[in-house]
């Protein structure tokens, strides 16, 4: 991420025109939003340190719309959260141009018509961009069946959002096969780490058991490998039962509580 100074007047243009209707940005997101840009990357740092108390203050918003709102732009991909404590939070904030889901394709393109899920969209599934809408990650957090790919734990809207197995950084794509739904926790703490030392990291630190860290590795080769495909429409597969996530992935529950 480049740490120079971007032109705040096109900035601006392209978050009223495209960011803000494109990720249907609450009033309340586009406050935030602007703010963290405003304090960022408008005045060319690349990160920022921040707590609640100080966003809302300068925000004028009450904590609690601020906190949800810092986690919907996380998931939307307009922030990248890279750490999280008690002194506050370290992110990334994008600009418009760099979020795949608020960038406006050519007119005529192939991808132009995938704003809505045709009927044939099974048969352009490997080139599909999941984080191009909100319907799409949808189908992606529906696959996991309420779990974090990671750690296992249970999610809610609250702290669920969508990791890059390989980062975008190292030119990992927002393909089926290379996102997963997670904890804000596992997101954060991943980063830029490869997943395998990442599950790794976390059975020594307790939170997978043995059984289940060389499960969640052969889980890792089946997403790269296509076998854990996203439910679409038309696309003849039963929908995700309730309460169990997909084969290979699931936990066993033995002497766990969630």
């Amino acid at each position: 991420m480049n740490n120079h100074k971007p032109n705040a007047e096109l900035v601006w243009k392209q978050l009223e025109d495209f960011l803000v209707p494109h990720l249907k940005l609450s009033v309340t997101d586009r406050a935030v939003y602007s703010y963290l840009l405003r304090h960022s990357r408008l005045e060319g740092k690349a990160r920022l340190h921040f707590s609640i108390s100080w966003l809302s203050r300068g925000a004028c918003l009450s904590g609690g719309p601020v906190r949800e709102a810092v986690r919907r732009l996380a998931t939307n991909g307009a922030l990248r959260l890279l750490e999280r404590s008690r002194k506050g939070h370290l992110i990334e904030v994008r600009l418009p141009e760099e979020i795949r889901a608020a960038v406006p394709h050519r007119v005529g393109s192939r991808h132009a018509s995938r704003s809505a899920l045709p009927a044939s969209f099974v048969d352009s599934l490997e080139e599909t961009d999941f984080l191009q809408n909100r319907s799409l990650r949808q189908y992606i957090h529906a696959r996991e069946r309420g779990y974090c790919f990671y750690c296992l734990s249970r999610l809610n809207q609250r702290i669920q959002c969508l990791d890059h197995v390989v980062p975008r950084a190292q030119r990992g794509r927002n393909s089926y096969r290379n996102l997963v739904s997670a904890c804000v926790e596992c997101n954060s703490r991943k980063s830029e780490t490869p997943a395998p030392n990442f599950l790794r990291w976390l059975y020594r630190e307790r939170r997978l058991t043995a059984t289940e860290l060389t499960a969640r590795l052969r889980a890792l080769d089946a997403l790269a490998a296509g076998k854990f495909r996203p439910v679409l429409p038309a696309s003849g597969n039963p929908p995700p039962r309730r309460g169990r996530p997909p084969q290979a992935s699931w936990r066993s529950s033995a002497g766990r509580h969630f």
